[in-house]
């Protein structure tokens, strides 16, 4: 429904949207669903209540907040990229990836080589891309102007996908002998590489060195994944990296904006904890995790190195973030623990209150005219508090509260219980659809105040929560 609303926009709010959608890192259709979705709630005033001046409360000392996500997908908008496809079964993905980098609001050239036609046309590289295809290096037309010098220079981003074995070799060893290899070598912009070839391929020496070379002299690679390959029973490492990893890797390539947490690091916790009742039953809560990987995605766009713990989700790991999955809160308390030290922790899991003292080895059955077993339960640990109070404990430490009732009174209890610098209070009543949803309205509590901010999209949190770390530790300095 979404696409069709699109189509029928005029050339304005189309580019709008396109606009708006890159500057969230989100596509024109999820960003048009997020839109049409606020309509139907209320919104409050975009302004920020203060009930106590203080460090963060007091607008001397604030820095200006951003209205909107700024996902480093936005560093891909008015971008040229030019996309040199090779020829593999992988080909087909390219296709894809000329959609998601024109949503992000990206110019897209095409060079196929001849093996490329063989999988995809470039007529269908054409209608996607909407710019003339450029196949052939004596092309009467195309060379003119000596038109592979042009492409080399006339872009911000080279990207090869798929980039196949033979054409690593190829520009391991210089060679310029077709349009794709001539560009690559008179290039002087970066050259983003994803591999696609069977793992055998991958995994052999000489492939290996190719890549060291090419790494060598300056390209960066994203990929390959593991998984399933074409051929029937191989799987392996080998498979061309999503088209949205390509994107994002792109968009780091392309983002040229300040990194005001370059040099930090930073621990972050998201998701859920399941404990274990039997093994297809366990104690566990509605969180979703969204926020705490926007929260780690928006540290890594600010230069932050982040390690984020997750809890079990069905969310994509976030884009240059190294993430650990666990299951349960002692998993999560021990990969935290061992994640440390770190400038900051941000501990955004809704970790579990209990578990059970033992968890079944088999399945517990019911037994007709007996009521259920009694299951007993043990508390789990605090793994904010234990940061809080650890021997290695981070410079700033920020918890969330997710809470039903008496949202400042908890919050403010759990600053001093837990020594925690903030609390991110946010109310998860059923009504408030925060868990699992897309948006989020929280208070901000610190010992100098507490601050209301109005119902932001999780990303839009992210990225003001992110704002007021780096603004933190740029007037917090620690003489060494």
């Amino acid at each position: 429904m979404a696409s069709i609303t699109i189509r029928n926009l005029d050339d304005a709010a189309k580019q709008a949207l396109r606009e708006r959608a890159a500057r969230n890192g989100r596509s024109m259709e999820e960003e048009a669903r997020i839109l049409l979705g606020g309509m139907t709630a209320e919104q409050p005033a975009q302004s920020v209540t203060r009930s106590v001046p203080g460090e963060l409360t007091n607008p001397a000392n604030r820095i200006p907040v951003s209205q909107g996500g700024n996902s480093a997908n936005s560093a891909l908008l008015g971008k040229v990229i030019l996309l040199v496809i090779t020829g593999g079964i992988a080909s087909y993905k390219a296709l894809d990836l000329i959609r998601r980098l024109r949503e992000r609001g990206a110019k897209v050239s095409v060079v196929m080589t001849r093996g490329a036609s063989e999988f995809i046309t470039p007529l269908s590289a054409t209608a996607l891309s909407g710019e003339q295809v450029y196949c052939e290096l004596f092309d009467r037309i195309g060379e003119h102007d000596v038109g592979h010098i042009r492409l080399a220079r006339d872009c911000d981003l080279v990207i090869v996908a798929p980039a196949t074995a033979d054409f690593l070799a190829r520009m391991a060893q210089g060679r310029a002998d077709d349009l794709a290899s001539a560009v690559l070598l008179a290039t002087r912009q970066p050259v983003l590489l994803a591999p696609a070839m069977n793992p055998a391929m991958w995994n052999n020496a000489a492939t290996q060195r190719n890549v060291s070379m090419l790494r060598d002299d300056g390209k960066h690679i994203v990929g390959p994944g593991k998984g399933e390959m074409a051929e029937s029973g191989e799987s392996g490492v080998g498979r061309m990296a999503e088209p949205l990893e390509i994107v994002a890797a792109a968009a780091r390539l392309c983002d040229t904006r300040p990194k005001p947490l370059k040099g930090f690091k930073a621990v972050v916790t998201s998701g859920p904890t399941h404990e274990p009742i039997d093994p297809v039953r366990y104690i566990a809560n509605r969180s979703s995790g969204k926020q705490g990987h926007a929260i780690a995605a928006a540290l890594a766009e600010a230069g932050a190195s982040v390690t984020l713990v997750s809890g079990p989700v069905t969310l994509r790991d976030p884009d240059g973030v190294a993430t650990i999955h666990v299951e349960t809160a002692r998993e999560m308390q021990a990969a935290v623990e061992a994640a440390l030290p770190a400038d900051m922790a941000i501990m955004v899991a809704a970790v579990a209150d209990w578990r059970t003292q033992v968890s079944a080895g088999e399945k517990m059955k019911k037994t007709e005219g007996k009521g259920p077993p009694a299951l007993l339960l043990e508390e789990n640990p605090d793994i904010l508090k234990g940061i809080g109070h650890h021997a290695n404990r981070p410079r700033l430490v920020i918890g969330f509260a997710a809470e039903t009732n008496d949202i400042d009174k908890n919050a403010l209890g759990k600053l001093d219980r837990k020594r925690a610098d903030w609390i991110v209070a946010n109310d998860v009543s059923a009504e408030t659809g925060v868990m699992g949803g897309d948006r989020n309205t929280i208070r901000l509590v610190t010992r100098n105040g507490i601050e209301n901010w109005p119902q932001l999209d999780k990303s839009e949190v992210a990225h003001r929560l992110v704002q007021l770390i780096a603004h933190w530790f740029a007037t917090n300095t620690v003489e060494v």
